[in-house]
């Protein structure tokens, strides 16, 4: 159990049978009245947000997640495949339970996946991923007016915004947070 005055940014908790991560909280003391924390917690399981407001000092029980470093194999279907980096075990995860992850997943990376109780919850993917551009437009000459960019095709078939001078073949660094491109690679 974690009293609602210890909370802070990241920690998971369990409300109402359901697991959540909070997002943002904000400890409120009006001027009449008792003490009051409003929080957003985002539900890890479906990624849905809500507000919540707990009374101060209230006590709500506290979700241990654990993590395991799994490599990925490869996609059969509509499933994909991962093994433990310590005992080879292999799990077989469906595509509606991997999400927008899909999109950065390359053969033989490493990622974490992230359990409570036994049940799955989702993966953890590292925060850059290096991927191959295989279709980008050229870029047009007199196009290079500050911070011109043009849509790339990489090859996990994410579709992002590049610079003009990322060209086909070169790789790219992605944020796997944000889908962005950070730099070439």
């Amino acid at each position: 159990m974690v009293s609602t005055n210890d909370l802070r940014t990241g920690l998971t908790i369990e409300v109402d049978g359901d697991i959540f991560s909070v997002v943002d909280f904000q400890h409120v003391k009006p001027g009449k009245g008792s003490a009051f924390v409003r929080t957003k917690l985002k539900n890890v399981r479906t990624g849905g947000v809500v507000e919540r407001t707990f009374r101060a000092g209230e006590k709500v029980a506290r979700a241990h997640m654990e993590r395991k470093e799994m490599q990925y194999l490869y996609r059969e279907a509509e499933s994909f495949n991962f093994m433990d980096n310590q005992t080879y075990d292999q799990v077989s995860l469906a595509l509606d339970q991997m999400g927008d992850s899909v999109k950065y997943l390359k053969e033989n990376m490493n990622i974490f996946l992230i359990t409570h109780n036994e049940e799955l919850i989702g993966i953890e993917l590292p925060y850059t991923v290096d991927l191959k551009v295989i279709s980008a437009a050229p870029g047009v000459k007199g196009d290079t007016a500050s911070g011109a960019t043009k849509a790339a095709t990489l090859e996990t078939g994410l579709v992002i915004q590049v610079p003009l001078f990322v060209n086909e073949g070169q790789m790219v660094k992605v944020d796997t947070r944000t889908g962005e491109y950070l730099e070439r690679a």
